[in-house]
């Protein structure tokens, strides 16, 4: 646990979470994103913040969560990122202490350091970005922060990830490192949540909370293709659900459950034959998925035909 540092009599004291973050806006894509990191626990459940539609918010230093909702939503009542957080830091009797940063749904970006937050501490705010720090093993944190998502490419869970490795990379916080997390979601909001939140992930206490933080950027892409298996099987396109779950299988090859359900859905279009391999090598490292099959039938995922059930489930490898 840290030592809370003297606060002067006009402020109280409050958690610190020295950190660096980034709140960013992809137009070409319509993605809105925030990722931090830091060296306190579960950091994601208290700074960042984001809504489909309506924008982002990273707040820390001498953190104040509330920054995040109440930001939210006097964007959500019309507000602009900047009018939304100078309308906070004007009543709020910490303001030195605090470090936030904003983005609308438009990229309209603005950022706050209080005089008070723990050196090394600052910001740049960009283009549709923010960068910001506290706490930092050196000035030069941000600036290295800034010139990573300026000149990085891929889509924005990507280069809000290299921003973050880069900080780290350069010295990070100077106490070291605990937790992480990445949000991105739709400029524009469907209304459909799980359409709108892109990328929902927390490393709550890790000793390399970035390199888990990529791992789990990367299950994320693979089950957005099951996802996507998922809707297509239940629209009855088989094969190209197949095509889903094999997309899905090479981005995790370790994992079973892409390769059963490609085997159910080359079942379902009729090519049975190019299944029971995929089957036989499910079935030789994780011999449960037989009893699973069984049950396929009955939940209408594939044919009443139990000669053809029987069948599968006797494959050997």
């Amino acid at each position: 646990m840290d030592r809370m540092p003297f606060l002067t009599a006009s402020v109280s004291r409050t958690r610190p979470a020295g950190t660096y973050s980034i709140v960013a806006y992809d137009a070409t894509a319509g993605q809105i994103g925030v990722a931090v990191q830091s060296h306190w626990f579960a950091v994601g459940a208290s700074i960042a913040w984001a809504e489909a539609g309506i924008g982002a918010v990273a707040t820390q230093s001498f953190i104040e969560p509330s920054y995040g909702p109440s930001g939210l939503n006097l964007m959500r009542g019309g507000r602009s990122a900047s009018e939304a957080l100078a309308a906070l830091v004007a009543q709020d009797a910490m303001r030195e202490v605090r470090q936030v940063a904003m983005i609308d749904a438009k990229g309209h970006v603005a950022a706050h350091t209080g005089q008070l937050c723990v050196p090394e501490a600052g910001q740049i705010v960009g283009t549709n970005y923010s960068v910001q720090a506290n706490m930092m093993a050196s000035a030069k944190i941000w600036p290295l922060m800034e010139q990573t998502f300026a000149r990085s490419g891929g889509d924005l869970a990507e280069r809000l990830l290299l921003t973050l490795e880069a900080a780290e990379a350069a010295g990070g916080d100077i106490r070291g490192r605990q937790s992480a997390a990445l949000l991105v979601v739709r400029s524009q909001a469907t209304g459909l949540y799980s359409s709108d939140r892109l990328f929902d992930l927390r490393v709550d206490d890790h000793p390399q909370p970035l390199t888990e933080l990529r791992r789990l950027v990367g299950l994320a892409r693979a089950y957005a293709h099951m996802n996507h298996g998922d809707d297509l099987y239940a629209q009855g396109q088989f094969a190209e659900a197949g095509q889903a779950y094999q997309q899905a299988s090479q981005k995790m090859p370790d994992v079973m459950e892409p390769r059963f359900w490609q085997a159910v859905a080359l079942i379902a279009d009729g090519a049975r034959e190019e299944a029971r391999p995929i089957l036989a090598r499910v079935f030789s490292l994780e011999p449960q998925w037989r009893q699973l099959l069984l049950r396929l039938p009955a939940a209408g995922l594939l044919p009443s035909d139990p000669a053809l059930i029987e069948d599968l489930v006797a494959i050997k490898s």
